[in-house]
């Protein structure tokens, strides 16, 4: 979304940030958001590889959940800017709670199929794309004059410990009964919904009717012709596609390392472990000389420590490779999102930002798609090798490709 002005008032504490109320129900809100996207996860992958034991069904799952954001991206991000926030926000919410209700209805019952799984992912994709946009343009008008990047902070940290934890708690719910994973995301997105509708946001300038097709596009046409952050986005776009291993992780925590639900849980926290403490690390430690250079080891770091969890046997392995990873994968984004931050004017960055947007889920998303297809063919472990290798020469390749990214010294 585009950057908001930053007051001149001295900004407040985040202990005095936590007891601005629209603030912290905001927060609330969010994070119980993302516990219930991080416990469905678990859940739907687990269940899908229960119902099917394929890992193409498994890559299926990032496929449907990519479709909706490569089909709404934009038009949700006018939706955020057309009509009320957090009216937005709370439809999305109701949304994904029937959508969580369903699946409690007919796993409980023992009617679910992986069609019936699929068209939920595909309905909470949909939901998915417009809560994001939505979410982020909210904040500005909720955060205390001033204190924007603070209130940003907390609320990323707060994500990150849904992220941690989320995964924990739904592998842990799954082993119990699936549909308690279920009913878990029902009651948080409901809670969410409540808690979102006490929000009170300053005004938002809502935007006009008739938005020329020609400016909605123009983020697009601007990171064309420019080599910097063409490099940087697609950089993000191609290691994340051949490197990400989160699909597979169903089947490393049954077949492979053989540690069930709760296993599995571990697996997927392990990396927003490792990212969090990269984040308490870079803000006492900023990263101030040879920034390109480092991005473009971190993402080399980041294909190293996949091929390890690939070849590891060992869950106390697997789980410091994952963290690792994670930990990496945070250098990287924090680089390149300062960098296209400020190679980009000020009166272009929703736009950029709404092209990035994609390109991020793209990553993820297909990139879940694509191990799932690769492990299908080759196995999974062939399938994770590969991936971590093919990321490593895609760093290689980007140095050679973009060497003024490789040169930027700083970030200021």
């Amino acid at each position: 979304m585009p950057e908001q002005p930053i007051s001149a008032s001295p900004p407040v504490s985040a202990r005095a940030l936590l007891a601005h109320r629209a603030f912290l129900f905001f927060l609330l809100s969010r994070s119980l958001s993302r516990f219930s996207s991080q416990i469905a996860a678990v859940a739907i992958g687990w269940q899908i590889y229960d119902l099917t034991g394929s890992a193409f069904d498994l890559g299926m799952v990032g496929l449907v959940q990519f479709l909706p954001t490569a089909l709404l991206v934009f038009v949700a991000g006018h939706a955020a800017d057309r009509f009320e926030r957090k009216r937005v926000v709370q439809l999305c919410q109701l949304v994904e709670a029937a959508t969580a209700l369903y699946l409690v209805i007919i796993t409980y019952l023992g009617l679910v199929s992986e069609v019936q799984i699929f068209i939920a992912t595909f309905v909470l994709g949909i939901a998915g794309a417009f809560e994001s946009p939505t979410t982020a343009a909210l904040l500005p008008l909720i955060a205390p004059q001033g204190s924007l990047q603070r209130a940003t902070a907390v609320a990323s940290g707060a994500g990150q410990v849904a992220t941690i934890t989320g995964p924990a708690l739904g592998g842990f719910a799954c082993a119990v009964a699936p549909h308690l994973a279920y009913a878990v995301m029902l009651l948080f997105w409901i809670l969410g919904m409540i808690l979102t509708g006490f929000i009170r946001p300053r005004p938002q300038a809502v935007s006009k009717e008739g938005t020329d097709a020609d400016n909605i596009f123009a983020g697009v046409r601007f990171i064309r012709s420019n080599p910097a952050i063409l490099g940087t986005i697609s950089l993000d776009l191609f290691a994340v596609l051949f490197g990400g291993v989160t699909a597979l992780l169903p089947i490393y925590a049954r077949d492979i390392l053989q540690t069930g639900p709760m296993g599995l849980g571990i697996l997927r926290a392990a990396p927003a472990v490792g990212a969090l403490l990269m984040t308490m690390v870079l803000a006492r430690h900023a990263i101030s000389r040879h920034v390109g250079l480092r991005m473009f080891q971190a993402v080399i770091v980041f294909g190293a420590a996949t091929v390890v969890f690939a070849l590891s046997s060992w869950m106390w392995l697997s789980v410091l490779s994952l963290a690792v990873l994670g930990a990496a994968d945070t250098i990287s984004v924090v680089i390149r999102f300062s960098l296209v931050q400020l190679s980009t004017p000020d009166e272009m960055r929703g736009r950029v930002g709404a092209v990035n947007f994609l390109f991020i889920n793209a990553s993820n998303q297909l990139g879940q798609f694509e191990s799932g297809v690769a492990a299908a063919l080759l196995g999974a472990m062939p399938a994770a090798v590969l991936g971590g290798v093919c990321t490593v020469a895609v760093a290689l390749l980007w140095m050679k490709l973009f060497p003024a990214l490789r040169q930027v010294e700083s970030l200021e």
